[in-house]
């Protein structure tokens, strides 16, 4: 297989989705004449024309607006938020319309739309924009959530977003898009709500998404030279949530470790862990440790940054604490 950026796997997802239907267009800041703030949309707008990839004035309670009802008319938009933290500012629509819209008409209207940009933190951006939002928005009936971590799965996953007829959050990162990774040539759809095994073990599971899952795999490598094998699950769709997968891989590990760049309360792995200790107490030989955010407003300061975030060493720390080391 070919190895492409992260990048250019969400704007093959896109331009392929819109050379099959016309009613897909895409709109946000600098998405058209800039060629996306992280060049996610880069060549669109000559192919596609202005039309179909708009350009938005910084206005996201408008834009995302403009979308709800542009989809109860039969489009389906795709729409761009240069950081997801900026979306707050249009969560009415999100939350409020989109999410609701099919249960609040009696199923008359669908509101195909996916709305995508980069979540959690990229570096010293600042407390404001540095926030994981994913756990906001999965607590909402009428969302589904995607957060990819390889241009494998983000081509497959915005695909089938894409195509889905009900609103989706797909939250990519800032840090994630020069990533590369092997992806085919041929068209290729992953269905949403299926986790991923991506490294098999036997003595303790890692749940994890997004960015923050590198940290399990220099975590596992490490704890590997010990003779601690982890298997890593990579969830890619938090809402719906793959619990099959995590409980198949709790019953043969016995132990179990989250891993998530969000605060630690409401948090998606305080969801996982009730999960586990109601239909998989019995299986488990030590209680779940989570690893989250410090619960503080991201710093600035890069010496409190990296101690903010959770690191490969955190992990290898639960680890060990579910083995009794």
């Amino acid at each position: 297989m070919r190895t492409i950026q992260f990048r250019e796997a969400i704007c093959e997802a896109m331009s392929e989705e819109m050379r099959r239907d016309e009613s897909i267009y895409l709109m946000g800041e600098e998405v058209a004449e800039y060629n996306g703030a992280y060049k996610a949309s880069k060549g669109m707008l000559a192919e596609f024309g202005e039309k179909r990839v708009i350009d938005t004035p910084i206005a996201e309670l408008g834009f995302s607006g403009i979308a709800v009802g542009s989809a109860m008319n039969g489009n389906r938009p795709i729409v761009e938020y240069m950081t997801f933290n900026f979306c707050l500012v249009g969560i009415d629509q999100i939350i409020n319309n989109a999410a609701k819209m099919r249960q609040m008409t009696g199923g008359q209207f669908n509101v195909p739309i996916v709305f995508r940009g980069p979540t959690a933190s990229a570096g010293q951006l600042g407390a404001t924009h540095s926030q994981a939002l994913e756990n906001w928005f999965a607590n909402t009936p009428g969302l589904k959530v995607v957060v990819p971590s390889t241009p494998y799965d983000a081509k497959g996953l915005l695909k089938s977003a894409i195509r889905d007829n009900d609103p989706v959050i797909f939250m990519e990162s800032e840090q994630m898009y020069g990533d590369k990774g092997e992806v085919p040539d041929g068209e290729y759809t992953i269905p949403l709500g299926v986790a991923d095994v991506k490294r098999e073990g036997t003595d303790v599971t890692i749940v994890s998404f997004g960015k923050i899952i590198k940290e399990a795999f220099i975590a596992a490598d490490e704890l590997a030279k010990e003779g601690i094998s982890c298997e890593i699950i990579d969830l890619r769709t938090v809402r719906p949530m793959d619990k099959d997968a995590i409980l198949k891989s709790v019953k043969k590990t016995n132990r179990l470790v989250i891993l998530e760049e969000a605060w630690p309360v409401a948090s998606l792995s305080s969801e996982i862990s009730y999960i586990v200790q109601e239909q998989a107490f019995d299986f488990l030989d030590a209680p779940i440790q989570r690893i989250t955010t410090a619960d503080t407003p991201a710093p600035y300061s890069p010496v409190l940054l990296k101690d903010w975030l959770p690191n490969a060493g955190d992990v290898v720390k639960a680890v060990k604490k579910v083995l009794y080391k």
